[in-house]
């Protein structure tokens, strides 16, 4: 079983932040905090630093709770590291806008299902462009907030929105593993207790809730396809044995879940394709 010193890996992680911040000569980092554990734990890691931080709280249509656990989250690193500042930009109007303007011009063949699915990611790259109006007026680097199971498992982020990012500090890291960084930290209760959502929807939906499994069964499908004979880095996966005996039904359902979203999200994880023309080329 494998074990995390979590006072040594927050240093490490913070030490390595600060180290590719002095590379890329920025000042420091800038981050959306939106109440969750991924985003505490790395707005934590990066004031841990002592460079400039800048934290943005971008709500759109928010929840009461979300916006409510974000403040009390700002509120306590600023208490806490004097390098930390912060700022509210409320992006509802500018999204109502462009939730106008798409559904004005939406053709026939679009099903409000897709329209609402491509608008939850139109907040998301909204956010992102956010980000990056601020690295680049502050001379800063987007840190990212995605853990291992949602960027290299089932891709459960927005491309070009908050997968859209300079460096991404607990990448590598199980959502068990950042819920565990987060207590050692001293994130709030309301966080580390909080149902995780991506705040993307309006009717309150969770992770659980569109993904149809927790973070806890997520996590186990992936190491077990990890450890199988059938996984490889950046291509899809798959497993013919349905009847394996060894697998409890809900586990059979946990891992179709896991391998589905893998595979419909591979173009996530993997390098944008280039044609290459080599061979066409005349020496």
């Amino acid at each position: 079983m494998e074990t995390i010193d979590y006072k040594v890996i927050s240093v490490e992680i913070s030490d390595w932040l600060k180290n590719n911040a002095e590379k890329a000569k920025v000042k420091g980092f800038v981050m959306g905090v939106s109440g969750g554990i991924d985003s505490a734990v790395v707005s934590t890691l990066c004031a841990e630093t002592g460079l400039d931080v800048l934290i943005l709280e971008m709500p759109i249509h928010q929840g009461e709770d979300q916006v409510t656990r974000a403040q009390n989250h700002i509120q306590w690193l600023k208490s806490k590291y004097p390098n930390v500042s912060s700022l509210r930009v409320d992006l509802t109007e500018a999204y109502d806008v462009l939730y106008t303007s798409y559904n004005s011009i939406s053709d026939s063949l679009v099903t409000r299902e897709q329209f609402d699915f491509s608008m939850a990611n139109t907040r998301s790259r909204l956010r992102m462009t956010t980000l990056y109006f601020y690295a680049g007026t502050h001379k800063m680097l987007v840190a990212g907030t995605g853990n291992k199971v949602e960027d290299f498992g089932i891709g459960f982020y927005t491309k070009y929105g908050d997968g859209g990012v300079d460096i991404s500090p607990i990448g590598d890291l199980m959502k068990s593993e950042v819920y565990a960084l987060g207590t050692f930290l001293g994130v709030g209760q309301d966080i580390l207790t909080a149902a995780p959502t991506d705040g993307l929807h309006s009717d309150g939906r969770t992770d659980e809730d569109q993904i149809g499994a927790t973070y806890d069964e997520l996590e186990w499908a992936m190491k077990w396809t990890e450890d199988s004979t059938i996984f490889e880095q950046g291509v899809g996966v798959y497993y013919d044995d349905k009847d394996d005996a060894s697998l409890t039904e809900r586990e059979r359902e946990v891992l179709e879940i896991y391998w589905s979203r893998h595979n419909a999200n591979l173009h996530k994880m993997i390098p944008i394709p280039v044609f290459d023309t080599s061979n066409f080329r005349k020496k």
